[in-house]
């Protein structure tokens, strides 16, 4: 679903402060893989899903998703096959506008434009279906701006709309991590859910170890630009933090010194 070849991303090439942020990653996920994605401050984790994303065109390498060489395809055109969560609960929905309005905009993604905009009772139905599976009550706001919202629903609307249309791949970067512990802990199992029912390819960026563990069924670690360890199935399966922290000091030649992921 994803292939990702000899990826090299470099910022402020030729001069005092290039650095590679990239360096020759390569990796492929085949469909309905759910894969975490850790490291520490300046590992290239959120680089590689910009990348992906489009955000930043790579110095070498080749990016497909579904098939699809999408390597020099522009951001905005590349959208219609991703759905994406961002940190900030404030991007991915349009705050002044309904609910309904922000859920018929995604609906409508990537379809052909008409005159009509107005929502239909039909539409208005299974949104509000839709709704209820969040179990937050959000079934009975339609016509409440996002922006009222608290910030753990608006993350999980937010959710919603990026896999309403089931994507080629779901990308969550550091998703939960502007949230208090609670609410982020109903967030992550809210998409662990949603990913797994709808059979969904995704990529997630986390600091959290312990979420890295107990989400998806691959881990990749990385480190200056790097991926130093890929750990799927039984393994992953019984991984500790301990473990985890051991493989990373065997497979890099250093200790984890980074408090966020530690303290996670």
């Amino acid at each position: 679903m994803l292939t990702i070849e000899d990826l090299r991303i470099v910022f402020n090439a030729g001069t005092v402060n290039e650095k590679t942020a990239l360096d020759g990653v390569s990796l492929t996920l085949k469909e309905g893989d759910f894969v975490t994605v850790i490291g520490g401050n300046g590992a290239g984790k959120s680089t590689l899903l910009n990348c992906v994303a489009g955000v930043y065109m790579p110095a070498q390498g080749k990016i497909s998703i579904g098939g699809m060489d999408v390597t020099r395809m522009p951001e905005h055109k590349r959208a219609k096959l991703l759905g994406r969560v961002f940190q900030d609960p404030m991007m991915g929905t349009a705050g002044n506008m309904w609910i309904e309005e922000n859920l018929a905009l995604a609906k409508r993604r990537g379809k052909p434009r008409t005159l009509r905009w107005g929502i239909s009772s039909a539409e208005r139905a299974e949104y509000k279906k839709q709704l209820e599976t969040l179990g937050l009550g959000l079934e009975d706001r339609l016509s409440t701006k996002v922006k009222l919202l608290s910030g753990g629903q608006r993350q999980a609307l937010t959710l919603l709309m990026a896999t309403m249309n089931r994507p080629k791949l779901l990308l969550l970067d550091e998703h939960t991590a502007a949230l208090d512990p609670k609410t982020a802990a109903t967030v992550l199992a809210l998409s662990c859910r949603m990913i797994e029912e709808n059979g969904l390819t995704a990529l997630m960026v986390t600091h959290n170890m312990r979420d890295a563990i107990a989400c998806g069924n691959r881990l990749i670690m990385m480190q200056n630009g790097k991926i130093v360890l890929d750990i799927r199935g039984e393994e992953k399966k019984n991984l500790t933090v301990e473990m985890l922290l051991a493989r990373f000091a065997a497979a890099s030649g250093s200790e984890l010194a980074n408090d966020r992921m530690l303290l996670g």
